[in-house]
């Protein structure tokens, strides 16, 4: 068993983690998606777009692109995406990301250069050398990177991102990437229909460093078809062999009535719920064992990584791309199914390309779907986020924030920390809950007792489970 001191987190027994591991929101955002609505349209984004210089302290901007493109369908995946080799439809949604940001710059107001820029997908990487410049340069003489401190990023598939792709990334000015690996081993490849030697990641890997990344992250996955304790050790110590800075390390959830692909692995293939908590468990504890610090959830950073720093400080945040190190950013988010977060407004746009496509070429934003939080919601957001990223919630500072008595607001929800509490998961003290170390792999679960819309319907039951 790991202390904290070490970890950071420690491991509970299998009876408390089948007591504990229940479906539980992984809050990217507060509401969740599956609560926002169509009665949010792109007037409702306009005005929030337009609002942003009018606030009293304006949130620095961050810009997300979705890449929706494959070349090959990994059957795990349960991204919104497109398997095509025809580059002619890239070099058309380059075009058309391009006229939806002029759409946005018609509308928004506030600082337009960029703190953040992430890509995802789909595969990023997909597009070519010259497909990359042209995005960057569509994106960048609308809103240009900021000179200093930005965190420019993007999502990377070895199998189409040699060294001289690598080198393409970082001229156009990105500084941060996010490897995908899920898994060395080629049986569970094979199963997945993900073939990826070692040798190509490590070459990627090693063409990122000498280029001059900043930040690398490394994506594993566990649950996957073939898999076993055994193998996945190997690949764990391949994973250190290649030392990136972060990792982040997924739960595998197999729902093939949801996707599609799913339906291609055979469940008898899969590990059982036993035999899947124990690969978590033996990767928890050699990453935690070999220079990596538990953020929380399934992130992993190296305990001189910025993430890591930022959660020590307490300014770390987490969105719709996971755990972040900078301050509240306003999100413009571009592309097929892209959710853009602006001051207290979601605002989404369409999962089918040709409905995004449809409404940009029609000169009005593709927003189907969102959500404008109302005051409870604001309040609620900053809790959950505050136990989500620091495991800690001072009670000072929400009443400070929001003008509330935090045992009176919040009465309901302490009462259902009593099971927490008594397993040692969580400690509750005059002024502060603090998610013990034995707790925080249940942090999903200790944030969603304060999620009002779970407490009115019967929703958990479509989230994921905890392990």
């Amino acid at each position: 068993m790991m202390t904290p001191e070490t970890s950071g987190v420690e491991l509970p027994d299998m009876a408390l983690l089948k007591k504990f591991d229940v479906p539980a929101p992984r809050y990217t955002s507060y509401p969740t998606a599956d609560r926002f609505n169509a009665s949010f349209g792109p007037a409702d984004y306009e005005k929030a777009l337009a609002g942003r210089g009018a606030a009293k302290h304006p949130a620095p901007l961050s810009l997300y692109v979705h890449v929706p493109f494959c070349n090959d369908v990994c059957f795990y995946c349960g991204c919104n995406k497109i398997v095509t080799r025809d580059h002619s439809r890239s070099a058309a949604y380059i075009e058309m990301i391009g006229r939806e940001c002029d759409l946005v710059k018609e509308h928004i107001t506030g600082s337009q250069e960029l703190e953040q820029l992430h890509f995802g997908g789909g595969t990023p990487t997909f597009l070519t050398n010259d497909e990359i410049s042209l995005m960057m340069e569509t994106l960048t003489k609308r809103f240009p990177l900021a000179k200093e401190g930005g965190e420019f990023s993007i999502e990377v598939d070895p199998r189409t991102c040699g060294p001289d792709k690598v080198k393409k990334l970082r001229e156009v000015g990105l500084n941060r990437m996010s490897l995908g690996v899920q898994d060395f081993n080629p049986d569970v490849q094979k199963a997945v229909n993900r073939i990826q030697p070692f040798e190509m990641t490590k070459e990627t890997l090693d063409a990122a460093r000498e280029a001059g990344f900043e930040s690398i992250n490394m994506d594993l996955i566990y649950g996957l078809p073939k898999q076993t304790r055994e193998t996945f050790a190997h690949t764990i110590d391949k994973v250190l062999e290649l030392s990136p800075d972060r990792i982040a390390l997924y739960h595998y959830a197999h729902l093939p009535n949801h996707f599609k692909a799913q339906r291609r692995i055979l469940p008898a293939d899969l590990p059982d719920t036993v035999e899947k908590a124990h690969i978590m468990f033996d990767a928890i504890t050699r990453l935690t064992q070999n220079g990596y610090r538990y953020i929380g959830m399934d992130h992993f950073a190296k305990h001189e990584d910025e993430l890591s720093k930022a959660q020590i400080e307490g300014t770390l945040q987490r969105n719709f791309q996971g755990y972040s190190t900078k301050a509240e950013c306003d999100m413009v988010a571009l592309g097929v199914s892209a959710i853009s977060k602006i001051g207290s407004a979601y605002a989404c746009n369409p999962r089918e390309l040709d409905d995004w496509a449809a409404a940009i070429s029609a000169g009005r934003l593709a927003t189907n779907r969102g959500y404008l939080l109302n005051a409870d919601d604001e309040l609620r957001r900053y809790v959950i986020m505050q136990i989500m990223c620091n495991f800690e919630l001072r009670k000072k500072d929400v009443e400070e924030r929001f003008g509330i008595n935090f045992d009176e607001t919040f009465g309901f929800e302490l009462s259902k920390m009593k099971p927490y509490v008594h397993h040692e998961l969580v400690e509750l003290y005059d002024d502060r809950l603090v998610v013990l170390p034995k707790g925080k792999i249940f942090v999903r679960a200790v944030a969603m007792q304060f999620d009002r819309y779970l407490r009115e319907s019967n929703r958990a039951g479509g989230y994921s489970r905890i392990a």
